[in-house]
Parts: structure tokens; sequence; C-alpha cells
């Protein structure tokens, strides 16, 4: 009786630690499917704030560009213009960055230097910063085409850049209010608002 009752013991030990190892295991997979689920749902976190980096890179660029044709028309304005070839330069999406610096790139700076050098008196000045620009696309080191461009140095530069260009503009408007009420200086404000945006959320994005 007593060698029954053992067994039957022993058999009730093995099929409670059976349950308990199936448990473990079942709540093993569950933490398992849990991480996968939480390493996607970063996953596409991340993805979307990158593709969202890069969206505002294409408007902050266009915005660069857009104020510098600005300046270069008759709607003159009161910023420093030639730090918008920088800002142009470290955040030119890598698409148009890469093609410029190619042999197009290259055509048109030889054009360009050629027409300078040739034709003085004929090369029109809003053509200069333009010219430029595409002069130091080409004849950038790697370092800065590669390295600098690409790493938060480039961005906190173009932060500072937007910086200074948006105070001096406030100040040359005669104060905030004007900055956003006089007929040319809502669209200098909103344009150089607008370089801003791109560094401060490619920063915070960094940090985290």
């Amino acid at each position: 009786m007593d060698k029954i009752v053992g067994k039957k013991k022993s058999y009730l030990a093995m099929k409670t630690d059976s349950v308990a190892a199936n448990e473990l295991i079942s709540s093993d997979f569950k933490e398992i499917g849990n991480a996968v689920k939480k390493l996607a749902n970063h996953t596409v976190k991340l993805g979307s704030l990158g593709f969202g980096t890069t969206i505002l890179k294409w408007i902050a660029s266009f915005s660069a560009i857009y104020l510098l044709i600005l300046d270069r028309t008759n709607w003159k304005t009161n910023i420093l213009t030639a730090l918008l070839i920088p800002y142009i330069f470290l955040s030119l999406p890598s698409l148009i960055f890469n093609l410029l610096r190619g042999e197009i790139g290259k055509w048109i700076a030889f054009i360009a230097v050629v027409l300078r050098l040739c034709f003085p008196r004929h090369f029109p000045d809003w053509l200069e910063l333009p010219a430029a620009l595409i002069l130091v696309i080409v004849v950038a080191p790697s370092f800065f085409a590669d390295t600098i461009r690409n790493s938060w140095v480039g961005i906190l530069i173009c932060l500072v850049i937007g910086c200074y260009l948006l105070q001096e503009h406030i100040r040359a408007s005669g104060g905030f209010r004007n900055s956003f009420t006089k007929s040319h200086g809502i669209s200098n404000t909103i344009g150089i608002v607008i370089l801003l945006v791109y560094p401060v959320w490619a920063l915070i994005l960094y940090i985290l």
C-alpha cells in the first residue's frame, strides 16, 4: 500500500513538474512574442521618424534655395545670404548632392568659371552665389562631403546658421512683429523659420 501511495505521489510530482515546465515555456514564448512586437513597433516608429527627417531635409533645402533666389531678385533681403551656401551644402539631400558632385556639377562649375573669367562684365550678379554653391559642392573634400554632412556637426552648423539668420532678419525688420507684418518680411521670416525646423528635429532624433 505504501508503495502504491509512493508511486502516486511521484507520478503527481512528475505531472506537476511537467505542467510547471510547460507553463514556463509558454510564458517564455509570450515574453519573446511581446519583445518581438515591441521591437517591431520601435522599428516602425524610428522608420517614420527617419522618413520625417528626410522630408524636412528636402523642405529646408528648398527653403534655403528660395531665400537665395529671393535675395538675388528685386525683393532684396537684409540677411547675410552667403551663409545660405554652407546651409544648402550641409542640408542638400544626397540624391541631388551626389548628382551635382558628379560630372553634371563639374560641367556646370566649369562653364560658370569660364564665363566669369572670359566675360566678367556680362556675368550676372545673381549667378555668383549659385555658381559658388556648385563649385563648393564639386571641390569639397570627402571629409566635408561625406563625414561632416552626415554627422551631428553638420546639423549643429545648420542650426547655428538658421538662428543667426533669424535674429539678423528680425533686427533688420525692426522687431519680431514687423518681421511678420511687412509685405516682404512674412515670406522671408517663414523661410528662415523653416531652416530651423530641420536641424532642431534632426538633433532631437539624434539624441533619442
